[in-house]
């Protein structure tokens, strides 16, 4: 009786040992790199002129910031801006005297990000 009894004792920490009995690695940190992106733009009319603010968050290279302008479908013209890690933020301004279906393309490196539209008029 006391042999059975004394091998269950030894076997008891074997048999219960069905778990973790290790810290697993924690894996080393993966580091991601966002692109550029066109952040708070508005396009707003302020008399005969119409006005695009624009900021541009994420890690970038310092580049060129550029504005296509149109008309419905019409091409009104291009504009850009140089950007660097001290300045993130572009305003660009196109006069426009008559009231239109105006749009503005926003594109970072030859990259379209954002396409913003102010309707005066039916498109």
């Amino acid at each position: 009786m006391r042999v059975p009894a004394l091998c269950l004792l030894l076997l008891a920490p074997a048999l219960s040992g069905c778990r973790y009995n290790f810290v697993p690695l924690i894996p080393a940190q993966i580091e991601t790199e966002l692109p550029a992106r066109v952040t708070g733009a508005v396009l707003e009319r302020d008399g005969e002129t119409l006005r695009l603010t624009a900021q541009v968050d994420g890690r970038f290279q310092p580049g060129y910031l550029s504005v296509a302008w149109f008309n419905s479908s019409e091409a009104l013209g291009t504009d850009s801006v140089y950007l660097d890690s001290t300045q993130h933020r572009a305003t660009f301004s196109l006069r426009a005297p008559d009231k239109g279906a105006y749009r503005a393309v926003l594109s970072f490196g030859g990259t379209v990000l954002r396409q913003v539209e102010l309707y005066e008029v039916q498109p």
